[in-house]
């Protein structure tokens, strides 16, 4: 994985040194000498990460990276903080001020590169979740970004560590931020207990039973818990098992002596970046859903239906059939002009209602626009098709429609028209136009009725005399 690293030191050695490690691993470095001049570049050249070191004079990293988080172009961007101070108020305080983690120098080359990967893979994920907001947004259909706000409170976590007193302090420090919290004392049994209400999984890399590096392979492997946020504990003398840990997709860690305000900082962190992603992704969902449905009546709209018909004719093996019947509602214009149009609104969503309950459970039902609907049905023989069309028609001719506002029952009739692929050269505007002419010769024909589209006979087949 390569990636665009701008380095911020304002010691040129220390900026050669972290500039030529990075390149011999093929990453692409820029590099600044000042916090001011970090900020021009982070916006101007939009770099995957950034490598920050804590103490320059005129703006310090501190400064630096508050400004970076407060950008909305660079809020995403990873920043790693690089420095000689190695105090836990230090980290403290640059985790505090946005920083994804901190590195005390001398820099560890695996640990660094590692971080760099997994925190490189982390930013191409949001931006690929930006991204699908800003298409949510275009649909009207985005949250306000204040409402995406966390305090990363309230969490269920999942805490896979052996019974001992290390155990029982990290669960007294995690109580405050902690919804729920369970503990699983081996590997088997963090498989057994994790569930999609878990939102953080702190996982000790000292377990005597089995290796916690396999699960981290094995939940990211899987669709479930391919974004659960994992992080890593281990003992000092562990950071190349962590540095594999981070390869494999854990997202952060923490050496023992563990120090209670910072495990809660980026725990803290954790869980608002996977509301964070949950939230976005809910909202494309959801604006997805609202590009390929009717919004009246729930059903796939037009342009989802052509897009599964086109979809299913190219799949179809040789010989078989889908069948597609077009309908639409008798006399509907007088039923808006009469009752208005809330009624009519009333009147298609029943409608809806009724096609989706008289169909198989593997027929598409889509809406057209206006009173014009279609169902799809995969592997039906026209025969088969009539059977079910006809059985729409009496459920919609045989019981009345009651309008919401006042009561009233009206009696309601659709014209069906029927068509099958396979026909020759078969195309979806072919396919279209003959179920299209069925349902015109329906209506023609004194509505409330099915009308099929003829079969063309089968080629004959030439007999040599």
């Amino acid at each position: 994985m390569t990636a665009r690293v701008l380095v911020v030191d304002d010691v040129e050695l220390n900026i050669k040194l972290l500039e030529a490690k990075l390149s011999s691993e093929y990453f692409e470095v820029i590099v600044a000498d000042n916090g001011p001049v970090a900020l021009e570049l982070a916006e101007s050249e939009m770099p995957d990460i950034i490598l920050l070191d804590v103490m320059m004079p005129v703006m310090d990293g501190f400064e630096v990276c508050r400004r970076l988080k407060a950008n909305p172009r660079t809020a995403d961007v990873p920043v790693v903080m690089v420095t000689a101070l190695s105090d836990v108020a230090d980290r403290l305080r640059g985790l505090e001020s946005g920083a994804d983690e901190f590195l005390t120098k001398p820099v560890n080359d695996t640990a660094l590169f590692a971080r760099v990967r997994s925190l490189v893979r982390l930013k191409r994920m949001m931006e690929e979740l930006r991204l699908r907001e800003e298409v949510c947004r275009q649909f009207g259909n985005s949250e306000d970004q204040a409402k995406l706000a966390d305090d990363g409170k309230a969490a269920r976590i999942l805490l896979l560590h052996e019974n001992n007193p290390a155990a029982a302090r990290l669960r007294d420090v995690l109580e405050p931020v902690a919804a729920a919290l369970h503990r699983a004392p081996n590997c088997a049994e963090a498989q057994t207990m994790l569930d999609s209400s878990i939102e953080l999984v702190i996982a000790s890399l000292s377990m005597p039973d089995g290796d916690p590096l396999r699960l981290v392979s094995q939940w990211r492997a899987a669709e479930a818990t391919r974004q659960l946020p994992i992080l890593l504990i281990a003992d000092p003398g562990e950071l190349t098992r962590l540095a594999k840990g981070l390869d494999l997709g854990a997202n952060d860690y923490l050496v023992r002596p563990v120090d209670r305000n910072e495990l809660l900082a980026r725990v803290r962190t954790q869980i608002r970046r996977k509301r964070l992603q949950d939230r976005l992704h809910e909202n494309y969902s959801r604006s997805l859903s609202l590009a390929l449905t009717d919004e009246l009546t729930g059903l796939y709209n037009r342009r989802y239906v052509f897009a599964h018909l086109t979809e299913l004719m190219a799949r179809m093996p040789e010989g078989g059939a889908t069948a597609v019947m077009m309908f639409d509602i008798d006399h509907f214009k007088q039923v808006n002009d009469r009752f208005g149009h809330l009624a009519g609104d009333d009147v298609l969503r029943e409608l809806a209602g009724r096609a989706l309950r008289n169909v198989r459970s593997v027929d598409l039902v889509g809406r057209l626009g206006g009173e014009e609907f279609v169902v799809v049905m995969p592997e039906t023989s026209l025969g088969g098709a009539t059977i079910v069309a006809d059985r729409l028609r009496q459920a919609v001719a045989d019981e009345p429609f009651v309008l919401a506002e006042n009561g009233e029952k009206l009696a309601v009739t659709i014209s069906v028209g029927l068509a099958i692929t396979g026909q020759g050269e078969d195309t979806l505007e072919a396919l279209l136009k003959r179920v299209d002419d069925a349902l015109y010769a329906a209506k023609n024909g004194g509505r409330n009725r099915v009308i099929a589209a003829p079969q063309r006979p089968p080629h004959p087949i030439a007999v040599a005399s």
